[in-house]
Protein backbone atom coordinates (compact mmCIF):
# COMPACT_ATOMS: atom_id res chain seq x y z
CA UNK A 1 0.00 0.00 0.00
CA UNK A 2 1.13 3.23 -0.77
CA UNK A 3 2.23 5.84 1.62
CA UNK A 4 -0.09 9.31 2.12
CA UNK A 5 1.65 12.13 0.80
CA UNK A 6 0.78 14.78 3.70
CA UNK A 7 3.66 16.71 4.44
CA UNK A 8 3.39 17.87 8.13
CA UNK A 9 6.96 19.64 9.09
CA UNK A 10 8.66 18.38 11.83
CA UNK A 11 6.95 16.66 15.28
CA UNK A 12 9.61 15.98 17.74
CA UNK A 13 8.73 12.71 19.17
CA UNK A 14 11.69 12.00 21.65
CA UNK A 15 14.93 12.35 23.10
CA UNK A 16 18.13 10.68 21.47
CA UNK A 17 18.56 9.12 24.52
CA UNK A 18 15.32 7.76 24.16
CA UNK A 19 13.74 9.73 26.53
CA UNK A 20 9.87 10.84 25.15
CA UNK A 21 9.60 14.14 24.19
CA UNK A 22 7.54 15.80 26.86
CA UNK A 23 6.00 19.24 25.31
CA UNK A 24 9.03 21.61 26.79
CA UNK A 25 9.62 24.56 24.54
CA UNK A 26 11.41 27.80 25.08
CA UNK A 27 9.82 31.37 24.12
CA UNK A 28 11.37 33.33 20.67
CA UNK A 29 10.23 36.14 18.87
CA UNK A 30 9.57 35.12 15.42
CA UNK A 31 8.66 36.26 11.78
CA UNK A 32 5.45 36.11 9.91
CA UNK A 33 3.66 33.60 8.70
CA UNK A 34 5.43 29.93 10.77
CA UNK A 35 3.11 27.10 10.82
CA UNK A 36 3.13 24.14 13.33
CA UNK A 37 5.84 21.81 12.64
CA UNK A 38 8.09 24.69 10.47
CA UNK A 39 11.98 24.79 11.25
CA UNK A 40 13.21 27.72 12.28
CA UNK A 41 17.07 29.69 12.10
CA UNK A 42 18.14 31.53 15.34
CA UNK A 43 17.97 34.98 14.55
CA UNK A 44 20.79 37.92 15.43
CA UNK A 45 18.20 40.35 17.51
CA UNK A 46 15.58 40.05 20.01
CA UNK A 47 12.60 41.36 20.99
CA UNK A 48 10.36 42.51 24.01
CA UNK A 49 7.08 41.09 24.28
CA UNK A 50 5.22 41.53 27.07
CA UNK A 51 7.06 42.05 30.01
CA UNK A 52 10.22 39.54 28.88
CA UNK A 53 12.34 39.71 26.01
CA UNK A 54 13.16 36.57 23.78
CA UNK A 55 16.05 35.74 21.14
CA UNK A 56 14.07 36.07 17.65
CA UNK A 57 13.83 33.08 15.03
CA UNK A 58 13.05 32.37 11.28
CA UNK A 59 11.47 30.26 8.92
CA UNK A 60 14.71 28.04 8.19
CA UNK A 61 15.76 27.82 4.27
CA UNK A 62 17.88 24.95 2.91
CA UNK A 63 21.11 24.44 4.52
CA UNK A 64 21.09 26.40 7.43
CA UNK A 65 22.04 26.18 10.99
CA UNK A 66 18.58 25.17 12.76
CA UNK A 67 17.54 26.05 15.66
CA UNK A 68 14.24 23.58 15.95
CA UNK A 69 10.66 23.28 15.09
CA UNK A 70 7.09 25.12 16.22
CA UNK A 71 5.19 23.26 18.12
CA UNK A 72 2.73 26.80 19.70
CA UNK A 73 2.46 30.11 19.83
CA UNK A 74 0.78 32.67 21.72
CA UNK A 75 -2.52 33.35 21.05
CA UNK A 76 -4.09 36.20 19.48
CA UNK A 77 -6.68 37.97 20.93
CA UNK A 78 -7.47 39.68 17.82
CA UNK A 79 -7.46 36.88 15.92
CA UNK A 80 -8.20 33.64 18.07
CA UNK A 81 -8.93 31.44 15.14
CA UNK A 82 -6.29 31.81 13.23
CA UNK A 83 -4.19 28.55 12.60
CA UNK A 84 -0.25 29.52 12.16
CA UNK A 85 1.54 32.41 13.80
CA UNK A 86 1.49 35.58 11.86
CA UNK A 87 3.30 38.94 12.19
CA UNK A 88 3.40 40.12 15.73
CA UNK A 89 5.75 41.97 17.83
CA UNK A 90 3.66 41.04 21.12
CA UNK A 91 3.40 37.15 20.89
CA UNK A 92 6.09 34.68 21.63
CA UNK A 93 6.02 31.70 19.23
CA UNK A 94 7.06 28.46 20.63
CA UNK A 95 10.27 26.23 19.85
CA UNK A 96 11.32 22.87 20.55
CA UNK A 97 14.88 23.54 20.30
CA UNK A 98 16.84 20.95 22.32
CA UNK A 99 20.16 19.85 20.49
CA UNK A 100 19.46 16.57 20.98
CA UNK A 101 15.58 16.10 20.14
CA UNK A 102 14.51 13.88 16.76
CA UNK A 103 11.43 14.33 14.73
CA UNK A 104 9.42 12.59 12.88
CA UNK A 105 9.20 13.76 9.53
CA UNK A 106 8.02 12.79 5.58
CA UNK A 107 10.41 13.01 2.74
CA UNK A 108 9.55 14.14 -0.75
CA UNK A 109 10.09 11.05 -2.79
CA UNK A 110 11.62 8.03 -2.74
CA UNK A 111 14.84 8.41 -2.61
CA UNK A 112 15.89 7.75 1.40
CA UNK A 113 17.21 3.91 1.67
CA UNK A 114 17.92 2.01 4.79
CA UNK A 115 21.56 2.17 3.87
CA UNK A 116 21.37 5.57 4.31
CA UNK A 117 20.54 5.51 8.13
CA UNK A 118 23.19 7.92 9.64
CA UNK A 119 23.64 9.65 6.77
CA UNK A 120 22.77 13.83 6.46
CA UNK A 121 20.18 15.19 4.47
CA UNK A 122 18.53 18.60 3.44
CA UNK A 123 15.04 20.00 3.33
CA UNK A 124 12.41 20.97 1.13
CA UNK A 125 11.37 24.35 2.57
CA UNK A 126 7.54 24.80 1.11
CA UNK A 127 4.83 27.14 2.15
CA UNK A 128 2.80 26.03 5.16
CA UNK A 129 -1.16 25.90 4.74
CA UNK A 130 -2.97 29.02 6.03
CA UNK A 131 -6.00 26.92 6.54
CA UNK A 132 -4.81 24.09 8.69
CA UNK A 133 -1.94 25.72 9.88
CA UNK A 134 0.57 23.07 9.28
CA UNK A 135 3.78 22.81 8.09
CA UNK A 136 5.03 21.79 3.97
CA UNK A 137 8.47 21.21 5.13
CA UNK A 138 9.89 18.20 4.31
CA UNK A 139 12.81 16.40 4.07
CA UNK A 140 15.15 16.12 0.64
CA UNK A 141 14.95 12.19 -0.08
CA UNK A 142 18.03 13.48 -3.15
CA UNK A 143 20.52 14.69 -0.46
CA UNK A 144 21.69 11.76 1.17
CA UNK A 145 25.51 12.61 2.03
CA UNK A 146 27.95 12.28 4.82
CA UNK A 147 28.77 15.66 3.86
CA UNK A 148 28.99 17.40 7.60
CA UNK A 149 27.12 20.62 5.99
CA UNK A 150 23.65 19.40 5.15
CA UNK A 151 21.28 20.22 8.21
CA UNK A 152 19.80 16.76 9.45
CA UNK A 153 21.01 13.45 10.28
CA UNK A 154 18.95 9.97 9.32
CA UNK A 155 17.69 8.27 12.33
CA UNK A 156 15.60 5.59 11.12
CA UNK A 157 12.27 5.40 9.78
CA UNK A 158 9.23 5.61 11.25
CA UNK A 159 7.75 2.20 12.54
CA UNK A 160 4.33 1.85 11.58
CA UNK A 161 2.27 -0.78 9.55
CA UNK A 162 0.98 2.66 7.50
CA UNK A 163 4.62 3.18 6.82
CA UNK A 164 6.76 1.62 3.78
CA UNK A 165 10.24 2.86 3.22
CA UNK A 166 11.01 1.29 0.06
CA UNK A 167 8.37 3.68 -1.26
CA UNK A 168 7.91 7.55 -1.73
CA UNK A 169 6.52 9.77 1.07
CA UNK A 170 8.24 7.61 3.76
CA UNK A 171 8.00 9.08 7.60
CA UNK A 172 11.66 9.07 8.34
CA UNK A 173 13.28 9.96 12.06
CA UNK A 174 15.66 12.80 12.11
CA UNK A 175 17.54 15.07 14.15
CA UNK A 176 18.76 18.47 13.91
CA UNK A 177 22.59 17.67 12.41
CA UNK A 178 23.94 21.80 12.43
CA UNK A 179 21.91 23.00 16.18
CA UNK A 180 22.17 26.37 16.84
CA UNK A 181 23.14 25.48 20.21
CA UNK A 182 25.32 22.64 19.41
CA UNK A 183 28.60 21.97 21.28
CA UNK A 184 30.68 20.90 18.00
CA UNK A 185 33.36 23.56 16.94
CA UNK A 186 31.97 26.53 14.63
CA UNK A 187 28.47 24.29 14.52
CA UNK A 188 29.48 22.01 11.24
CA UNK A 189 27.51 19.47 12.32
CA UNK A 190 28.38 15.73 13.73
Amino acid sequence: MANVDRPTGFRPVKHLTGAPYNGQFNKYYGDANLFMGDLVIKEAAGQAIGSGAYPGCGRAAAYGILLGAVVGWEPDPAALDRLYYATSNTLAVYIADAPDLIFECQENNAGVAAADVGLNCDIVVAAGSTTTGISNMEVDGDTEATTIDEPLKIMGFVNSPDNDPTLANAKLLVMINQHSYGTEAGTTGI
